[in-house]
């Protein structure tokens, strides 16, 4: 058992969705023109999608967006309420109802934005084989202002943690609410850790990905995302090793802390970038039969890494964790577990 955190200690902004996931064939997904392991926002030709998969494919519903995703992981992980705090925008609607009583029920103190004009976000889930492909209808998640953050109850909470993370994702609904919380991380020389979350937010949101860089003490991303920011930057795009080292050099505001780089390749070594030095993690290869599908592993293993973080446990043991929750999320539906964590130093 961990010992005793702080409540409230972690602090996470992002989507809070709820995944409409079915295994589906092939054609499904060249009907919608996506591919195997996409991750995008829903267009307008997308909206039917859900309706589809609720009618004719036996769909299930888990709480998903990704952050909420990781800091259920690591909720799960530290056996202890309430560690992590949440903050995303949902409708007044069944499925905010079934959100938060799944987000609650995993330990996870909510504190979402509510409006009664918008429906709370979704995201489809649609599982080939084992691999996933996402198409998320943002929705109400998209209609998070920072106002939120300026309630004095919530304004308290992200005072009083010690570590924040958010996702690229929520660079797409409100860049000035992951500057203050960034600027709080900074003035308060506490780590803020980010998520290169999907090769599109480098294609399409550099500029407020760049904005919030230099503030960012640990950055996550797998080797599709990080190409994709590295062909943005025009950089070099084909050496993994070579974009990690840019990305921990790229300008930084508190200096006393170099930035660290965290990379997932799949059943690859997971790479850690420091300074002027990588160092790899072998991950345990799991056997055919054993794969249920792949979504939610990028989410699993940064919950699994924060759940030791939070501790003040060194970086291996980090990502030894992380590789931990991704490997048995992997081996359940979407981004569920099952029983106790069997995770040991």
């Amino acid at each position: 058992m961990p010992n005793q955190l702080q409540e409230g200690i972690l602090v996470g902004c992002g989507n809070p969705l709820l995944d409409i996931s079915a295994i589906v064939p092939m054609d499904f997904l060249r009907k919608y023109s996506m591919n195997e392991d996409d991750a995008i926002l829903a267009e307008d030709r997308h909206m039917p999608i859900y309706g589809e998969l609720i009618e004719s494919f036996s769909a299930e519903f888990l709480a998903g967006g990704s952050v909420q995703n990781s800091l259920r992981i690591a909720q799960w992980i530290l056996k202890q309420p309430k560690v992590a705090v949440f903050f995303g925008c949902v409708g007044k609607d069944r499925y905010a109802e079934i959100l938060e009583d799944k987000a609650r029920s995993a330990g996870l103190d909510v504190h979402y934005q509510v409006r009664e004009d918008v429906p709370t976000g979704t995201c489809a889930v649609l599982i080939t084989g084992t691999h996933r492909s996402l198409c998320a209808n943002l929705a109400a998640a998209n209609h998070f202002t920072i106002d939120h953050l300026a309630d004095p109850v919530n304004k308290a909470v992200i005072e009083n943690a010690q570590y924040y993370y958010i996702s690229g994702f929520f660079l797409t609904v409100n860049p000035p609410s992951i500057m203050q919380v960034a600027q709080t991380a900074h003035t308060n020389n506490r780590p803020f850790l980010m998520n290169l979350s999907a090769p599109f937010i480098s294609q399409y949101y550099m500029a407020p990905l760049l904005a919030v860089l230099p503030y960012v003490d640990i950055i996550f991303g797998n080797e599709a995302e990080a190409q994709a920011f590295a062909e943005a930057q025009s950089w070099p795009s084909g050496d993994l090793r070579e974009i990690g080292k840019r990305l921990v050099a790229f300008d930084k505001l508190n200096s006393s802390r170099p930035r660290i780089a965290i990379l997932t390749q799949g059943c690859d070594p997971v790479l850690l970038f420091q300074q002027d030095s990588v160092q790899e993690f072998p991950v345990t290869r799991l056997l055919a039969h054993e794969i249920v599908d792949t979504n939610g592993a990028g989410d699993a293993f940064v919950g699994g890494f924060l759940s030791q973080f939070v501790q003040g446990k060194s970086l291996d043991v980090c990502i030894r964790c992380g590789n931990y929750a991704a490997g048995h999320i992997i081996k359940n539906p979407g981004c569920t577990y099952a029983g106790e964590p069997q995770f040991i130093e």
